[in-house]
């Protein structure tokens, strides 16, 4: 069996996901293919992974493949490819993202799902991965494509539209939602044998049921707890509180953190009212500041490797490794998914939308649950993230600038914010910025 790994220069997150691979039987003898075009970091992870290999029994191989003109044969036979690229790095794309929109008075938290952050990252890694689906589709038409490349719901759209690739969305915040809530509120005590339902998109998805091991409402206690300390917006330490207050005024919680959650809508990063930063504590340009931990944190780590050696691996909760596994024994598995809304598994969103739900994995394949409607409002609330998505999809798909335009518009924050004018300024702006990581635009 082969697992090519896209974008295996992410020496943290190739480590956890191959790792992983490497503690599961029917999955520690397959081929590891690293794809990067960065041949430093693809020497860093190939250094770190064989030092795994050999110290998890030497099971496997690993093969690395450098450049678009070594892309074919990385993907040549591949039964499952899984993908974590990031266009244009934080130097100098995640820059222009951040700094562009500031001096037009628009801030950003994270800039990597929505917002005009957020789309640009989809207009610069659709072609990318656009040019990998060609690919595939002539070395391994069969082949599983695991994307955890952000933004999830237009990158996996778009590839679940307009390419022929068996193409599933995976993200890290489903497994850790309800936990994160009753931890928040004080109720670990329920945390074993609960029960759950999570449907919406990603990063946005709602978490319609919680219950408990003999099947009680959560909800209630939750909701109880929550008002008896005004949703902790008296808590300076808090960073939660607009997922919080997403239950106050939703009636659930969702699953992205609230630095995430405070730049998908209209209210809480508003120029006019100042205040609502430190009264919600949102981190106003916290990816930058995660890019450059991140950077000079693994270079610390690296070296320390080197000198110490690399430990066995303790498998996570990424579920790229149980996907292959349940399809690979025909071990039945669930995860939660991003896949293409068509068999209308959320009644009350659009058939071409993107959603996250529930999927049963087994030895067929991955089948998608249906779910039904959302409550009006949290389908209401997803709808103004889905229109943004689509609008970039097809501003990818059309090369027409008008697209983009208009998926800025209707984008929550970015409208709230900037008059129409201002927004086209701001577009042309960060498109001549970009330069050569965009394609041309009509």
């Amino acid at each position: 069996m082969k697992i090519t790994f896209m974008g295996a220069g992410s020496t943290v997150f190739s480590r956890n996901v191959i790792g992983d691979c490497m503690c599961s039987e029917a999955l520690r003898d397959s081929v590891f293919a690293l794809y990067d075009i960065d041949g430093v970091r693809l020497e860093e992870s190939r250094t770190i992974l064989e030092s795994m290999r050999n110290t998890m029994g030497g099971h496997g191989k690993i093969e690395c493949y450098l450049g678009v003109e070594n892309r074919k044969d990385a993907l040549r036979g591949a039964n499952f490819v899984i993908n974590a690229i990031q266009v244009g790095l934080y130097d100098p794309c995640t820059i222009i993202d951040f700094e562009v929109p500031k001096k037009y008075g628009l801030r950003q938290t994270i800039a990597d799902t929505l917002g005009i952050g957020g789309i640009m990252r989809a207009l610069r890694t659709i072609p990318v991965m656009d040019d990998f689906a060609r690919d595939m589709e002539q070395v391994c038409p069969d082949a599983y494509f695991l994307n955890y490349t952000n933004p999830m719901a237009m990158l996996s759209g778009y590839m679940q539209r307009y390419t022929g690739v068996k193409t599933v969305g995976l993200c890290h915040s489903v497994q850790v939602c309800s936990e994160s809530l009753l931890n928040e509120v004080g109720m670990q005590d329920k945390l074993e044998g609960r029960k759950e339902l999570i449907a919406g998109i990603n990063h946005m998805a709602w978490l319609l049921e919680i219950r408990d091991k003999d099947g009680n409402d959560l909800y209630p206690e939750i909701k109880a707890r929550l008002e008896s300390n005004n949703y902790k917006l008296d808590d300076k330490e808090c960073g939660n509180k607009v997922r919080l207050e997403y239950i106050k005024n939703f009636g659930y919680y969702c699953t992205e953190s609230s630095e995430h959650n405070a730049e998908y809508n209209m209210f809480y990063i508003k120029s006019n009212y100042p205040e609502l930063i430190e009264k919600y504590n949102i981190p106003l340009d916290e990816y930058p500041r995660r890019c450059i931990r991140q950077i000079e944190g693994w270079k610390k780590e690296y070296a320390e490797l080197l000198e110490s050696g690399v430990k066995a691996h303790e498998r996570s909760h990424e579920y790229a490794s149980r996907i292959m596994e349940a399809i690979v024994t025909s071990k039945a598995y669930q995860i939660g998914g991003n896949v293409l809304n068509s068999d209308h598994l959320i009644s009350n969103l659009p058939a071409e939308a993107c959603v996250e739900v529930p999927c049963l994995v087994n030895g067929s394949g991955i089948h998608p649950c249906h779910v039904g409607a959302l409550p009006v409002q949290c389908a209401a609330m997803n709808m103004t993230n889905i229109n943004v998505q689509l609008l970039t999809i097809e501003a990818a798909r059309t090369r027409k600038k008008e697209h983009i335009y208009q998926a800025a518009m209707l984008d929550p924050h970015t409208g709230s914010e900037l008059d129409i004018d201002t927004i086209k300024k701001m577009v042309d702006d960060l498109i001549e910025a970009h330069g050569s990581y965009l394609p041309e635009y009509e």
